[in-house]
């Protein structure tokens, strides 16, 4: 009874609306594509417009697409880098995207060919007094929790390469979409370190303990399809001539979500994330009390009712 107090306690829903933030569409060859793509309705934002030099781009897909938001990393010069200035961006976008009923699936990507994200910024790193060093971990460290603890789905498209700090923050997503030619790994000990960001905790939840090991311990990278093999990501596809194909399974993926109950999917996501860190009792715990919470939404009546009069229920997320 008292894990399912303390269960409930964690549940009240968040009804606060987004504050919008990032650009409007440009026509770069690499970022056309990503905005056009099967995914056609350029959303223009209420601030101000993406520089070239942006770090993050957040696109707001609408249409038959509404709903899904696209963040894409934009450091071509630096390979994605976790720089302190994307750090910045990405936990500004995480903290509006955490208070939008209105957004169902989130999908993390890369804008540059070839990269989806190199890891730490090793130039930028190298400036930085020693006192700094810990901080900005401890900041990324926090960037990539919050990215973990997004109320909705989140899914990582990965295209290419992604090292050390990028494979974290794609294990911090829900669901992981590598091209097969995609390189991936925890690769800190060629360093002397060790993954800071989540590394030691995720990928063993992800792939089990012993494998883990062995993959930090030989720094190893594995390709789209070794990583699918081993269960670190969910599907592997071939890659296509524009370099975006785990882009648009990803896309596929969310489009599969959108037409579910939003408040069941975050609910099912935080059923799933408490439960699998504790014992079954305790979990069914959180359970029970993850499914209170969708007993009395309108979406669910509306389900039943759709059910009854044999058509396509419209959710709300109310």
């Amino acid at each position: 009874m008292a894990a399912l107090v303390k269960c409930r306690a964690l549940l009240q829903p968040v009804r606060s609306q987004i504050n919008v933030i990032s650009g409007v569409c440009r026509s770069d060859s690499v970022l056309h594509a990503f905005l056009t793509k099967r995914a056609p309705h350029c959303v223009r934002l209420s601030s101000s417009d993406v520089k070239s030099g942006d770090d993050l781009i957040v696109r707001y897909l609408d249409g038959d697409d509404s709903g899904i938001v696209v963040l894409g990393i934009n450091r071509p010069q630096s390979k994605n880098a976790i720089s302190k200035n994307l750090v910045t961006m990405m936990s500004e976008a995480l903290e509006s995207l955490k208070k939008d009923n209105k957004v169902r699936t989130v999908v993390l990507c890369s804008i540059v060919p070839g990269i989806f994200c190199a890891g730490a910024d090793l130039k930028e790193r190298a400036k930085m007094q020693q006192s700094e060093v810990g901080p900005f971990v401890t900041k990324a460290r926090t960037l990539i929790t919050e990215l973990g603890t997004l109320p909705m789905p989140t899914i990582a498209a990965i295209d290419g390469a992604a090292l050390g700090g990028g494979l974290e923050m794609a294990l911090a997503c829900d669901i992981r979409v590598a091209a097969s030619s995609a390189k991936m790994g925890l690769v800190e000990t060629k360093l002397a370190i060790i993954p800071g960001a989540g590394g030691t905790q995720r990928l063993p939840r992800t792939v089990g303990v012993s494998v883990a090991k062995e993959l930090i311990f030989a720094a190893r990278v594995l390709s789209g399809d070794e990583a699918k093999s081993l269960g670190l990501v969910n599907h592997a596809v071939e890659q296509n001539e524009s370099g975006d194909a785990a882009y648009l399974r990803a896309l596929d993926l969310a489009r599969e979500f959108i037409p579910q109950g939003p408040i069941a999917i975050r609910m099912a996501k935080l059923a799933i994330n408490q439960g699998i860190e504790v014992d079954l009792k305790t979990g069914l715990a959180i359970e029970e009390a993850c499914y209170a919470q969708v007993i009395p939404t309108k979406d669910r009546l509306e389900g039943l009712q759709a059910f009854k009069e044999k058509r396509p229920p419209r959710f709300k997320g109310e």
